[in-house]
């Protein structure tokens, strides 16, 4: 079905909103993708910058939990739950929707800022857009919340998902 819909939509030029927590269906199916947490959107970018380079935290978790086909990257993983508590949908949290259990909030050591204020969309270079913080200062943990070595990523982290 999904090869059906990407035929059609480049035979007739047609648009598609796909909601999905499938982020491989999204990887291979979108051109632009947004992530969304608790009704608020977190990021936006084209997808091959977004499943490269990731800046808001979630978006960094999300990528993170994604099943990797080869099973030997697959068993060297460290993926492990989000910390914190998930916030209630009656009631989302104050400032950052995702502050709760965000691991760049609690690495960075400034929960106030990210309790207190919404944080704002700021834009990156080409088109990406991300509503956090510290955008800039995400590549300092991975998707688990573990920090990066200095410029080297693991096997299976937010940004090495591999093909989808």
């Amino acid at each position: 079905i999904l090869n059906l819909l990407g035929d059609l939509q480049a035979q007739l030029g047609l648009a598609y909103l796909l909601i999905s927590h499938d982020l491989a269906i999204v990887r291979h199916i979108s051109h632009r993708v947004a992530v969304m947490y608790f009704g608020r959107l977190m990021e936006i970018a084209d997808r091959d910058t977004l499943y490269k380079n990731p800046r808001h935290p979630y978006t960094r978790a999300l990528l993170a939990a994604v099943h990797i086909p080869d099973p030997r990257v697959e068993r060297r993983r460290r993926a492990r739950p989000l910390p914190g508590e998930v916030p209630s949908p009656s009631n989302p949290p104050t400032g950052c929707r995702f502050h709760t259990r965000c691991p760049l909030r609690e690495y960075l050591g400034r929960p106030a800022e990210c309790e207190q204020v919404e944080p704002q969309f700021r834009d990156l270079e080409g088109g990406h857009r991300v509503a956090c913080h510290f955008a800039e200062r995400s590549g300092e943990v991975d998707g688990n919340g573990l920090p990066e070595a200095a410029g080297q990523r693991r096997a299976g982290g937010a940004v090495n998902v591999g093909p989808l």
